[in-house]
């Protein structure tokens, strides 16, 4: 009888806390997701009605004349050509270094007035002489090229930008030109950037889209190519035309070194230096211009190590920027109040934090937790199902050609907000990795690579996402058995999509 009646209390306190804590709590998060949901929506719905209507007002535009300003009227051999200086950052890039030495190096502009300048942080003795030995080449065509080596990685990316800022013959530059070294710009590249600067001398930088050159290569590139069009052709549209602001990618960008100066130069106090350099130098008053038919070619991370680095730097600088510099955005005296909401609301809360945290919150902790607790806890079908749906069709928008992936792409970007959602985290708290640095591995379009569709490797086998998978394997079992709303159909492929990026079936693998 003592067992029963230990039984029976501990039945009645487990009632008694489901009903007075747990289902309450879960009720006020789901509330807070929905709160979340709903400005996400109304940012999405936002910038794509700004969207559609440059749309309409570039096709007029065009109707009543034919001539667009894409930059290419100016003469390059004109006597005021400004003097433009090209900065490619690059470490232990030995499948890319000779890509992007060569498009900087064949790019039309007075050869009088460009320098080419190599950064190579490599730590391997053998690919620095391979790379001092390509930028020797391209000097003895006739070509001004520097090639840069540091003896230490201090302040990485940043670093070693700075650092080339300061040498004699750059200080007679008066615009940079920047490059990672996966990118290849076309010949005419300055040619189509460079008279918008020197027409409007309030511009500080103007930004082109990235053009991917392995985007078919997997499915990993696939996914990838779908979210970078959005940020693309509608975020960056949007900052460029209403606010003349956006976050500056970090290349394929040519900056006025006077603003550059003017915002404090380059900061490595997070790992998204770019962003730190376009918020400080918007504060200062400085507009930046974005060009979407202008592309630079570039590569994507086709591991998904490579990738989950990538993500983590991402995830981890915005919110550590935005931690950083949240007070000196609302204490700028040279922004408006319209500015100060995109950049403190829309371009850092809702993008930044909101997006990521939403993600993994909602649909692969609280929906599933909701599956457990029954019909306790009220949950709007209109923001489980309608709102992301919606979200997701203005998203996948801007890639047609992949909208056959649609399904896999929301499945596979939950498993991702898992890591997203940490490393936000990371970056608000300012944690042990929050300065993190991984540089992403770049394989080159002539490296032979091995698709993973064989059985995967050990190393290819990644925990988390295996166990976020049994978790909601488990939760759609339960869902088969008690449950009354059929949330079973999205577990199950949402589990099994976990499963498939924990046994590493998305991705390339390096030949061994």
């Amino acid at each position: 009888m003592s067992g029963l009646a230990a039984g029976a209390w501990a039945t009645t306190a487990w009632r008694a806390v489901r009903c007075g804590v747990v289902v309450p709590t879960l009720q006020l998060a789901v509330y807070v997701c929905v709160a979340m949901s709903l400005m996400l929506f109304l940012e999405r719905l936002y910038m794509a009605l700004v969207v559609a209507a440059l749309w309409l007002l570039r096709r007029r535009r065009r109707s009543s004349s034919r001539k667009e300003d894409d930059g290419t009227a100016e003469d390059p051999e004109a006597a005021n050509s400004p003097m433009v200086l090209v900065q490619i950052p690059m470490f232990n890039e030995k499948q890319v270094y000779r890509l992007s030495i060569g498009a900087a190096c064949g790019m039309t502009w007075p050869s009088d007035k460009l320098v080419i300048q190599v950064l190579d942080d490599s730590t391997d003795p053998a690919i620095r002489e391979m790379v001092e030995v390509e930028c020797g080449r391209w000097a003895g065509k006739g070509v001004s090229i520097r090639y840069e080596n540091r003896r230490n990685r201090s302040g990485y990316k940043a670093g070693a930008m700075r650092e080339g800022l300061r040498k004699p013959y750059a200080r007679d530059c008066e615009l940079v030109a920047i490059f990672d070294a996966d990118f290849q710009p076309d010949s005419d590249f300055l040619l189509r950037t460079v008279p918008l600067l020197v027409a409007d001398p309030g511009v500080a930088l103007v930004q082109a889209r990235w053009r991917f050159v392995n985007a078919d290569e997997c499915l990993l590139t696939r996914i990838q190519e779908m979210s970078l069009d959005y940020h693309f052709r509608v975020e960056q549209e949007v900052g460029s035309a209403c606010h003349a602001f956006f976050g500056f990618n970090g290349t394929a960008g040519v900056w006025r070194l006077r603003a550059l100066e003017d915002a404090g130069g380059w900061k490595d106090r997070t790992t998204v230096e770019d962003m730190d350099l376009a918020v400080r130098a918007s504060l200062r008053g400085w507009r930046f211009v974005y060009l979407g038919h202008v592309g630079v070619r570039n590569e994507l991370p086709s591991t998904l190590r490579a990738y989950r680095y990538q993500q983590h730097r991402w995830s981890c600088g915005p919110a550590n920027l935005f931690r950083k510099m949240f007070r000196e955005v609302l204490a700028s005296a040279r922004v408006s109040p319209w500015k100060k909401l995109h950049l403190l609301y829309g371009f850092f809360f809702v993008r930044k934090l909101v997006a990521h945290l939403v993600t993994f919150a909602f649909y692969c902790v609280v929906i599933p937790a909701c599956v457990l607790a029954g019909g306790d806890v009220r949950l709007p079908k209109y923001v489980a199902l309608y709102v992301p749906a919606a979200i997701t069709l203005l998203n996948a928008a801007c890639t047609p050609r992949s909208w056959h992936l649609l399904i896999f792409w929301i499945l596979f970007e939950n498993v991702m907000s898992m890591h997203r959602t940490k490393a936000t985290l990371i970056g608000l708290l300012e944690a042990t990795r929050a300065n993190e640095w991984v540089v992403t591995e770049k394989l080159g379009a002539k490296t032979t690579r091995k698709k993973t569709t064989s059985s995967s490797s050990s190393g290819d086998v990644h925990v988390a996402e295996i166990l976020l998978g049994a978790c909601l394997l488990y939760c759609a079992v339960y869902d088969i058995a008690y449950g009354r709303d059929s949330f079973y159909i999205y577990l199950l492929l949402q589990s099994a999509a976990a499963f498939i990026v924990g046994f590493g079936y998305v991705g390339t693998s390096l030949p061994s």
